[in-house]
Order: C-alpha cells, then structure tokens, then sequence
C-alpha cells in the first residue's frame, strides 16, 4: 500500500515583498558561509600551511614538511604525491626560490586537480529526470534528499520524492517531514520492497509530468554484498519503469570517514555506476582534504557540497571557492 504525503501550501512569508539580495550579496553570503563550514579544515591544513609558506628557502626539508601537512589533512597518499610532484615542476619552471610563492603554486595544483570534478548536475536532459542517491548508513541521504528538493524547487522545478529506504522505519518518517517542509508527494510503502516504491514513484511522477524524482534508498556498507547486489536490483527495476532512469546516480560521503570515502566511492561506483557525489558535513570534520584523495582515485564529478543544517547550506561544487575557503 502505497501513500502519497503532500501539505498545503505554506503562507507567504512576511518579508517577501523586501527586495531579493543581488548576485553579488548571495555569493559574498554563500563564499562566508563556506568558509566558515570548512573552518576545521583550514585550521587543520591552511594554519600548517600558513606557518610553512612564512618565508625562506625551498628545498627539501620544505617538501617533506608539506608532505607531512597534506597527509595528516587526509588528501591520501596518491594526491599528495601527485600535487607535489605538480609543485615541484611549477617551481622549477616558474624558477621560485622562496616558500611564500608555493602557496601560489600549491593553490594552481589543486585547481588542476579538482576543477574537472566540478560539472553542474544538468536536469533537462529528461522528464521526470531519476536521481537515485545511495550511499551507507549515516552519511546523510535523507538530509541531502530535502535540501535537493528545496533546491530544485528554487529552480521552478517539480519535484516528488521516493522513500526507497524501506528497511528504516524512521526514513520515511524523515522524508514525510521534508516532504512536507518542501510541499512535495513523498510516495513510500509500509512493505519491504524498495524496487515497487521505485516502480510507483516513477510511474507517478511520469502521471503528474513532475520534474525531478528524487529516489532514497537504504545506507549499506560496501562489504554487504548481499545489500549492494539489491541495491544493483532496485536500480534495474527503475530502468523497466522508464526506460534509462536513473539519469543520475548520485553517492552521498560524510567527509568525516575521511580516507574510507575513497573506498566507498570505488565499490559503489563498480557496484552502480556513479555519475555524481555529494560531500556532506564538511563543517563538522577536519578532513575536507579528502576532496582532492577522491579527484586523484576515482574522479567522479562532485555534484554537490555540504555545509551545514540549514535547508540551502547545499550548493553546487566549486573547485576554486573550495580551495580559497580551505586555505585562505
């Protein structure tokens, strides 16, 4: 038995006839507000790094220092190797002498390293474009699937939500709240069986010419194999409801696991075929450096980051605002 969640719309609010913040005051807002979310990540790496590019002479002791400080900030040991090594190059072209230029340096090495991961979550390719997002226990894909409603809603877009979480009891109850919070159908089952929410939700929303279908699904561990081949299953049986759905199949990663989110987008990416990551709760962790671990491992775009509780504290992935907010 299926039900479908919907609340009236909400009044309007009482300060919606000020006029909006310009272009440039939303992005000054939201450059702030980034900065402050990764604020254990520049206190863990940008004041190390601040220390070590003070002044002096660039040689080896330099190196393995900045060796040290990029490991212990969880970029991996791959990344690390590979920045400096790009560092090292700039240096000798550019014929820098003192360790004040090597932040420069270091700034243009990230950047090479992370813009391709930033590609904005196109929509229109499809309707109802399928989002399916997966990802382990905790990461926060219930959390992520309201602010991605309140998002694509700010866009004009239609948006219905499916409860594919159908081991958690406490999931639904979540999306129902966020549904509700969003003013979206949320479509789940009292059932086990996530593959018929996914058919319903579809089909639904190919009835109603909704937009976006945002499709929850159960937190697994990778090592569940059992749970990653249903996983695989649940996405089959979407592809049956709409021919090539999903269109995006997004992985969520608490940026707190640090150097296990490298693994976890390896086997999920085998296991499903990820087109898209979310990095959440980089303001409660120091390790925001794993950012650059994934780019070097497997660079699967970064569709999204997150930033805090707040309803619009998601945002598209940018590399360079995220390398000035970690290091500046």
């Amino acid at each position: 038995m299926f039900d479908f969640f919907k609340k009236a719309k909400t009044p309007p609010n009482a300060e919606a006839n000020q006029p909006l913040p310009t272009e440039a005051e939303t992005s000054k807002s939201w450059a702030e507000r980034l900065k402050q979310g990764l604020a254990k990540t520049r206190n863990q790496l940008g004041s190390q790094l601040s220390g070590l590019f003070g002044g002096g002479k660039i040689d080896a002791e330099v190196y393995e220092e900045l060796e040290t400080i990029l490991l212990t900030s969880d970029v991996g040991v791959s990344a690390t190797q590979h920045l400096l090594n790009d560092i090292k190059s700039r240096v000798k072209r550019q014929s820098l002498d003192d360790t004040v230029q090597l932040k420069a340096a270091l700034k243009d090495a990230l950047s090479d390293l992370l813009l391709p991961l930033q590609k904005p979550l196109e929509t229109s390719t499809h309707q109802p474009f399928v989002i399916m997002l997966a990802g382990v226990n905790g990461a926060g894909k219930t959390t992520t699937i309201g602010k991605l409603a309140n998002h694509f809603q700010s866009q004009g877009k239609s948006v219905l939500i499916a409860a594919g979480d159908t081991f958690r009891a406490a999931a639904r109850e979540q999306l129902q709240i966020w549904g509700e919070r969003n003013n979206v159908h949320v479509v789940a089952s009292e059932g086990g069986d996530a593959a018929a929410v996914m058919f319903d939700a579809i089909n639904s929303a190919r009835a109603k010419n909704i937009d976006i279908v945002l499709a929850d699904t159960a937190g697994r561990l990778p090592t569940q194999m059992h749970l990653m081949d249903e996983i695989a299953k649940v996405k089959r049986v979407m592809d049956k409801a709409l021919p090539g759905a999903p269109h995006e199949v997004l992985l969520v990663l608490d940026a707190n696991t640090g150097q296990n989110a490298v693994t976890q987008v390896k086997i999920f990416d085998d296991a499903l075929g990820v087109t898209g990551l979310v990095l959440s709760k980089l303001d409660g962790t120091a390790k925001g450096g794993v950012i650059a671990a994934i780019a070097q491992a497997r660079p699967i775009p970064i569709r999204y980051i997150g930033i805090g509780e707040a309803i619009d504290d998601l945002r598209p992935f940018n590399a360079n605002e995220f390398i000035d907010a970690m290091l500046d």
